[in-house]
């Protein structure tokens, strides 16, 4: 029973911080629009209200407490915070909405500090997407050894810890791709799409594992009740099968959007070219003509 109360009122304190979140977004959505400052697209604030509602699902709806009797209900939380609420939330161009609705002074300020103190450029190097990619696929592995996974089961701090990290690294992994704020990169753009591949790398060792091996890898499901009809080796086979299967869609789906906007700014390019082609062209043979009238 105090488990159950303690996860009672970390869910209830989880939906109050989301709310919380929401209600400056909105304000500072609207303000943006009221003022033409910039605004953002209305499909971008939806996403970023969706990702809330993800969030709010894995952490503090009645699935989080599922995650102690199924892994196929774990690997649900884990792909909600990752792989689906993380990119929905940068969509949402956060940052900006957020900040929007502090003082304006002290926006100037905090951004003189970020330069001064050297933040700004240790943001940079904590979003290069080397160190995105490492930190999520450490974040994944580390809380799928056994050991450790159990360790976030029976501590409900430690639990705490695990899903906070899966949502951190997940934005933090989301960030090269979605780009929320304006940067100069010093990679190319089509290196995205190599780093989208890599990153299932991981995801399919894990879920093959998981979905082919022949045993239960954490003995801890045994004892739980057959949710579903299901056997603990069949439930994790299930859960192998839904992360190799939600990871491989997602990631195929962003990286055809990633292609199609390069493919785009290089027709633009190709484009302003040939209409600078054009016009020098045509001022040559003005230039011509005006010589051999003279």
């Amino acid at each position: 029973m105090p488990h159950a109360h303690h996860a009672s009122v970390a869910s209830a304190l989880v939906s109050a911080g989301l709310i919380l979140v929401l209600l400056m977004y909105l304000r500072g959505w609207l303000r943006l629009r009221r003022l033409n400052l910039g605004s953002v697209q209305a499909w971008r604030a939806g996403g970023f209200m969706l990702g809330l509602f993800l969030i709010w699902l894995a952490i503090a709806s009645p699935l989080s407490a599922l995650d102690h009797e199924m892994l196929t209900a774990h690997m649900v939380q884990h792909l909600l915070l990752m792989t689906f609420a993380a990119p929905l939330i940068l969509l949402g161009a956060p940052v900006k909405t957020l900040l929007n609705r502090l003082p304006h002074r002290l926006v100037q300020v905090m951004g003189r500090s970020s330069q001064s103190t050297g933040l700004h450029q240790v943001w940079s190097a904590l979003t290069h997407p080397l160190i995105c990619w490492l930190g999520a696929a450490g974040t994944l592995v580390a809380w799928h050894i056994p050991g450790v996974f159990v360790l976030g089961l029976r501590s409900q701090n430690w639990h705490g810890i695990e899903q906070a990290s899966f949502l951190a690294t997940g934005l933090l992994f989301w960030w090269p791709v979605v780009q929320p704020l304006p940067t100069s990169l010093k990679w190319p753009e089509s290196s995205i799409l190599l780093y989208l591949f890599l990153a299932t790398l991981p995801c399919d060792i894990l879920s093959g594992f998981l979905v082919f091996c022949d045993r239960v890898v954490y003995p801890v499901f045994l004892s739980s009740p057959q949710s579903f009809g299901l056997s603990a080796l069949e439930d994790q086979q299930c859960a192998g099968a839904l992360m190799w299967t939600c990871v491989t869609v997602v990631y195929l789906i962003a990286a055809a959007i990633v292609t199609a906007c390069l493919l785009s700014s290089h027709g633009s390019q190709e484009h302003a070219i040939r209409q600078s082609e054009t016009q020098a062209i045509a001022l040559r043979k003005s230039d011509v003509q005006r010589m051999e009238v003279v």
